[in-house]
């Protein structure tokens, strides 16, 4: 791999369910830290969801590796978070031979 500049720091989240007062739940995103990550954008596409016109871009985030099981390591049951831009984790996967960096596929999904 070629070398990587980590130049934009995401919020690495979690979904986690909270009680909604009437006896269910509601799922609500907790931060887990802050990790410095490098983003390359895919081919978007457009699809018509309802009454909304959805549009979904690929992403590639590299970011640092992590031992597996730590809490910094991504999973693809959490999301990165850009301000209100949201990155919903796909895949997670070694991107070099040494283990330095992780690769995550994910996607942004606008609504418009």
């Amino acid at each position: 791999m070629n070398a990587v500049t980590l130049n934009r720091r995401l919020v690495l989240e979690e979904a986690s369910r909270v009680a909604d007062g009437a006896g269910g739940f509601a799922e609500a995103w907790v931060p887990l830290g802050s990790v410095w990550a490098w983003l390359r954008a895919g081919s978007g596409r457009e699809r018509i969801g309802g009454t909304l016109t959805v549009s979904a871009v690929p992403y590639q985030v590299t970011v640092r590796a992590a031992p597996f099981g730590a809490q910094s390591r991504p999973r693809p049951d959490q999301r990165f978070r850009d301000g209100a831009r949201v990155f919903r984790i796909l895949a997670v996967a070694d991107d070099d031979v040494d283990r330095r960096y992780l690769t995550c596929h994910c996607t942004e999904e606008v609504s418009g």
